[in-house]
C-alpha cells in the first residue's frame, strides 16, 4: 500500500532541481514515454514522486553507460510496470556497477542536495557501510559513489542493525563477483582467442567491449529479476505458518 510519504510531492521545477534534469528534459522524457505521467493535483499542477526520481536517476546512469535514447526505451520497456522506487533504484545500482569509476568528492550541502534529504551522522555511518560514500580527512568533505548513493539512501529505510548490513553486503560481493567472473569467461569464450597477427590484440578487445555493451542491460534485467524471485522464494518459505509446513508424525 502506498503510505503518505510516499505520495507525490515535487513540481516539475522541483523535480528538475533535485535531479539537475532541466524542465524541458523531463517533459520530453515524459512525451517519450520514459517517466509516468504526474499526478494531477489542485489548480491542475503535475506532481511528482520517488518513482519519477528513481527513474530519472536510472535513465541517467544508463546514458552514462552510452546507451542511446532508443536502447534507453527498449530497456525501460522490459521492465515490469509495477516496479517500486526501490526496485528501480536496484536497478540503477546494478548499472552503476559496469561503470569504470563513479567516485566523486563532495561537501555535505551536495551530498544531501544528492540524496534529496538532510543526513545525520548515524545515517551518514549506513551509507558508509553501502559503500555509498567515504568519509575524508575533513568532516565536511565526503567521496561518493554517484552511482550507489541514491540506492544507499533509498535502503536508509530497511530497518536493518549496521552488523547486519554488512553480513548482506559481504555475502553480495562474494556471489555478485562470482556471477561477473562466470560471465567474463563467458564472454571471452564467445569471443575466442586473439590470431596472432598485428593488431589482432586490439581487435579482440574491442569485440570484447562490444559484446559486453550488447550484454549489459540484458544481465542486469536478468540478474536483478532472479534474484528477486529467488529473494521472494526463500522468505515465503522462511515466513510460512508452521501448520503450512506439512504435517508432522504422531
Amino acid at each position: 500500500m502506498t503510505t503518505e510519504a510516499e505520495e507525490p510531492t515535487l513540481t516539475v521545477d522541483e523535480l528538475a532541481a533535485r535531479t539537475g534534469v532541466t524542465v524541458r528534459t523531463i517533459r520530453f522524457y515524459s512525451t517519450r514515454g520514459l517517466l509516468p505521467p504526474p499526478a494531477i493535483g489542485p489548480r491542475r499542477v503535475g506532481r511528482y514522486g520517488s518513482d519519477h526520481l528513481s527513474r530519472l536517476a536510472l535513465i541517467e546512469e544508463l546514458q552514462h553507460q552510452g546507451m542511446t535514447l532508443a536502447a534507453i526505451e527498449r530497456y525501460l520497456e522490459q521492465l515490469s510496470p509495477d516496479l517500486s522506487a526501490r526496485d528501480l533504484a536496484i536497478h540503477r545500482g546494478l548499472v552503476a556497477t559496469w561503470a569504470l569509476d563513479t567516485a566523486e568528492e563532495v561537501d555535505r550541502a551536495e551530498l544531501e542536495r544528492r540524496a534529496g534529504r538532510s543526513l545525520d551522522e548515524t545515517e551518514i555511518d549506513r551509507l558508509a557501510a553501502f559503500d555509498a560514500l567515504a568519509r575524508t580527512d575533513d568532516p565536511e568533505l565526503f567521496r561518493i559513489d554517484a552511482g550507489m548513493l541514491r540506492l544507499g539512501v533509498e535502503l536508509l529505510g530497511v530497518p536493518f542493525t549496521h552488523e547486519a548490513i554488512l553480513a548482506s553486503r559481504a555475502v553480495l560481493i562474494e556471489h555478485t563477483r562470482a556471477a561477473a567472473q562466470d560471465l567474463s569467461r563467458i564472454f571471452r569464450d564467445e569471443v575466442g582467442e586473439a590470431p596472432g597477427k598485428p593488431g589482432a590484440e586490439a581487435e579482440h578487445v574491442a569485440a570484447m567491449k562490444s559484446l559486453s555493451a550488447h550484454m549489459q542491460p540484458l544481465v542486469i534485467q536478468a540478474l536483478v529479476m532472479a534474484f528477486q524471485r529467488s529473494l521472494r522464494e526463500e522468505l515465503r518459505g522462511a515466513f510460512r505458518p508452521s501448520s503450512e509446513g506439512g504435517h508432522g508424525t504422531a
